[in-house]
């Protein structure tokens, strides 16, 4: 074990009985390193174990997942945390580009994976056990826990198949800031719009920004009012309530560059707790910084294929998204007029 192990691994001992309740990203971040370089060397202590799996082959850990039966699925960033408890449906994994369906909805991207580990810690509700992924610079992608329904003799099976027999350390690297965007005078607005107006798919957006060189939030500021405007935060409490009291069911977009968690239903239990805006439902849990949050927008997508798509759309200081609230609509199906009708009401409310 090297120095610079031994010296992390006591300053986490030390860490954790004066704070028992830390969670393991407030501690990396408190320590100075990375996640995934403390779940690292928490490897030398015996309850983490690294899983061998890398690029393509993270397909077999998925799979092997959705054989596991019940599980809690987590994926965050640094304003959103999303959680979600049931079975993966069907797995279909191309190369590096995947989708989980079923009560479990992921949409994954393998050559943002780097490396898994099993965990398993003793918490204050028992022995809590986690399959744990992470990018390149060691910030977690995905979290898969075992819950009650969990096949215990599965969850062993697939993560002792697993093991990873060499006991080198893991290198991470420092996360590269991303590309600036381009200035707004070097976009064609009026190409931006039209591509916009003339979109066959909500699935077709990314393309477009694409074809345009613009960024996301870039497009939003300058593709007109009538597509996308600016709301104030309250908006979002307001919308969560609304559909909260209606019934309404709505779709939640939580991601980062290797994954992204969806919920598609109705929510019932909306609590805010100092800086967080929280859903806390018992298959379904958002957890939002408020504090991380600095631009909310409205956005209208009228594509071709399914009409007019209405979104609320969270960024933080970095332009980078948050998350996203969508009505659910049956698929293939338009858009209902109560969710416009109440995003229209949450912006207005809120202003």
């Amino acid at each position: 074990m090297s120095t610079s192990t031994t010296t992390l691994l006591d300053e986490w001992h030390a860490l954790r009985a004066a704070e028992p309740q830390i969670r393991a990203r407030d501690a990396a971040e408190w320590l100075g390193v990375s996640e995934g370089k403390l779940l690292d060397a928490r490897r030398e202590t015996g309850d983490v174990a690294r899983l061998a799996p890398r690029g393509a082959g993270f397909a077999t850990l998925i799979e092997g997942i959705s054989g596991v039966g019940r599980i809690m699925t987590l994926t965050r960033n640094d304003a959103a945390v999303h959680e979600t408890h049931g079975r993966m449906g069907e797995v279909s994994i191309s190369n590096v580009i995947g989708q989980v369906t079923g009560q479990i909805d992921l949409r994954l991207f393998l050559s943002r994976w780097t490396v898994a580990y099993a965990v398993e810690e003793e918490v204050r509700s028992g022995l809590r056990r986690s399959i744990e992924v992470f990018d390149a610079a060691g910030t977690a992608v995905l979290k898969v826990y075992a819950v009650d329904g969990t096949d215990p003799g599965a969850w062993s099976e697939l993560t002792k198949g697993l093991l990873d027999p060499d006991g080198g350390p893991t290198s991470f690297a420092a996360s590269r800031p991303p590309a600036p965007d381009r200035p707004d005078a070097e976009i064609d607005v009026e190409a931006l719009r039209r591509g916009w107006l003339a979109l066959e798919h909500s699935h077709d957006f990314h393309a477009l920004l694409h074809r345009n060189c613009a960024g996301r939030l870039q497009a939003l500021r300058l593709v007109g009012e009538d597509l996308a405007r600016p709301v104030a935060e309250g908006a979002v409490q307001a919308l969560l309530d609304g559909a909260a009291a209606s019934g309404l069911p709505i779709m939640c977009f939580v991601g980062n560059p290797g994954c992204i968690q969806i919920h598609s239903g109705p929510v019932q239990t909306i609590k805010p707790l100092g800086p967080w805006l929280n859903i806390l439902d018992p298959e379904f849990n958002l957890h939002l910084r408020t504090d991380r949050i600095a631009s909310v927008w409205r956005v209208v997508k009228p594509t071709a294929s399914r009409g007019r798509i209405t979104s609320i759309e969270l960024f933080d200081a970095q332009g980078t998204m948050a998350c996203q609230f969508f009505g659910q609509r049956a698929a293939g199906q338009p858009e209902r007029p109560e969710w416009s009708r109440l995003v229209a009401t949450a912006a207005e409310t809120a202003s």
